[in-house]
């Protein structure tokens, strides 16, 4: 090859900007556009106060910003016939979430160990049917689960709340653990066959302090469903366990006095905090771990 007919280095390319590129940057930037607008329209129409917002300038950033209704939203804020704020919806929403996602991750790790690298038999029956179900819409259990939570007695409680969510997790659970333990070098598991050790002893010393990445992704998609959940909330968790979706649901469309749509905003931001937290907190350990777990299944 001649040293004209050569690729030249990736330094040494164009960076002329073709059509092609002004076309791939303009998708990118109204595609941001389309999502960011609803969160700015959001975030200052709670930094302003009542009087601002009636005179119907959304875009305008607030000429007085206060955080009046962000501290109303947390503490009275209405939520039907009690005014105490939304924050008794996020310690409900806390104590849902917590041992949802610790035990879902447990169990679904311990299944997904057992699937990918112990014969279980059948394992291949039970995975698929998991997966089936898994895609079943949730809406269709709601009556069959109440009626027999409600012969079981337990009723609408925080157990049951829990117990729920922790069922509709295994499955992406299971899942996501089978496909990552699978791509694992077997001749680790056989190592320490050799060497003595026995099913949860492997499991817990060798197969989950390798799977920190996969943990994470669990970790995100749990909490970011059930932090987001609301219908499951609604049926099952009782009137004293609402997480923060039903109250915010309460906020928002409450007829009591004035609509604050300042305060609803800013109640809604509240809401939506955590997962967001959660997620831009781990993002990398998050690409990394479906990367991962995408190996081979």
């Amino acid at each position: 090859m001649t040293a004209a007919a050569q690729p030249l280095p990736a330094a040494r390319r164009s960076k002329r900007m073709t059509p092609a590129r002004w076309g791939l940057y303009a998708f990118i930037f109204i595609t941001a556009l389309y999502f960011l607008l609803p969160l700015y329209v959001m975030v200052v129409t709670s930094l302003k106060p009542m009087a601002e917002i009636r005179q119907g300038n959304l875009l305008a950033l607030p000429v007085a910003p206060s955080i009046d209704a962000w501290v109303k939203a947390w503490t009275s804020a209405c939520t039907g016939l009690t005014c105490q704020g939304i924050k008794i919806g996020f310690l409900n929403s806390l104590r849902i979430m917590v041992p949802s996602v610790v035990i879902s991750i447990l169990v679904g790790s311990l299944t997904g160990y057992a699937l990918s690298l112990w014969r279980v038999r059948g394992g291949n029956i039970l995975f698929g049917t998991m997966m089936v179900v898994a895609f079943i819409p949730y809406q269709v259990f709601i009556y069959p689960l109440v009626r027999v939570f409600s012969f079981t007695g337990l009723g609408q409680s925080l157990l049951t709340i829990v117990i729920i969510h922790t069922i509709f997790g295994l499955p992406t659970m299971t899942l996501l653990f089978r496909n990552y333990f699978a791509s694992l070098p077997v001749e680790l598991f056989k190592a320490a066959r050799v060497d003595g050790a026995g099913f949860y002893q492997i499991y817990a010393r060798i197969m989950m302090p390798m799977a920190t990445p996969m943990i994470v992704v669990a970790v995100i998609l749990q909490t970011t469903g059930i932090w987001n959940d609301f219908i499951l909330g609604l049926v099952f968790a009782g009137r004293d366990n609402l997480p923060m979706t039903v109250q915010l649901n309460n906020i928002v469309n409450s007829t009591q006095g004035e609509r604050a749509y300042n305060v609803d905003m800013a109640a809604t931001l509240l809401t939506a905090l955590l997962p967001l937290v959660v997620y831009f907190g781990s993002g990398r350990w998050f690409v990394r771990g479906i990367a991962a777990g995408a190996v081979k299944g």
